[in-house]
């Protein structure tokens, strides 16, 4: 498997970009894992004003993105690992169940009993630690995914917000309930305290060789992220 690890301030959206340049030019699977400033990215059919608290958001900074996958609204920041398999495999959910097995290996290796729930989430102890999503192109797929590793909850919780139904359907009153991060769990293999570290096992683990990118691809990954930040699109209009 390929590794590439985007050491970048950039957006949360230019990487999404990047996922979809490396679909249709990367001819072999590839892992690739980010660090954002505060986003919250929601899922393509969604609603922005029912699962984003627009307000809040605007007021601590946090940036408002969509993305073109669905799945549910995602808060991020320095504490949160982005991660990315991109397949030529057309057959997504095939590609899907395989990410979640993988993720979910490296952390029981590290000591973590990380399980697949019956949606698209890790858990560890009865607690959510990882969301994800899977994406078809007509050249393959991509699954994206998030670790929490140190996130900020109380921005998490005023940032993003999920319906009484939604929470409902998961037997939990708030999200914070329902989610942990991976430094505060006890383990006394491997204890994971921030996403960079994390990162590193996953690509030393799951990668056999690196590559940086070109020049030209990244000029090309700042023309798709554009159709993210379009406005129209953001608000689903």
């Amino acid at each position: 498997m390929l590794s590439v690890f985007c050491r970048t301030n950039r957006r949360l959206v230019w990487c999404l970009a990047m996922e979809e340049y490396l679909a249709k030019h990367v001819q072999e699977e590839t892992l690739v894992t980010w660090i954002v400033s505060p986003t919250v990215i929601f899922g393509r059919h969604q609603v922005m004003e029912a699962e984003v608290n627009v307000d809040y958001c605007n007021a601590h900074n946090i940036a408002m993105y969509r993305r073109k996958s669905g799945g549910g609204c995602v808060y991020a920041d320095e504490g949160n690992l982005m991660m990315s398999l991109i397949s030529p495999n057309t057959h997504s959910e095939v590609v899907f169940q395989s990410f979640l097995d993988r993720i979910s290996d490296v952390l029981r290796n590290c000591g973590y009993e990380a399980v697949k729930s019956e949606h698209t989430d890790i858990m560890v102890n009865g607690m959510k630690v990882s969301g994800n999503a899977c994406y078809a192109t007509p050249t393959g797929c991509f699954v994206h995914g998030t670790l929490l590793v140190n996130v900020d909850f109380e921005a998490l919780q005023h940032a993003i917000t999920p319906s009484v139904e939604k929470l409902a359907k998961h037997g939990v009153k708030s999200v914070r309930q329902r989610v942990a991060n991976l430094a505060s769990i006890a383990n006394t293999t491997a204890e994971i305290s921030t996403p960079g570290q994390f990162a590193s096992i996953l690509h030393q683990v799951l990668c056999s060789h690196h590559r940086e990118l070109a020049v030209n691809e990244i000029d090309a990954i700042n023309q798709i992220e554009q159709s993210y930040l379009e406005q129209q699109f953001i608000k689903g209009k």
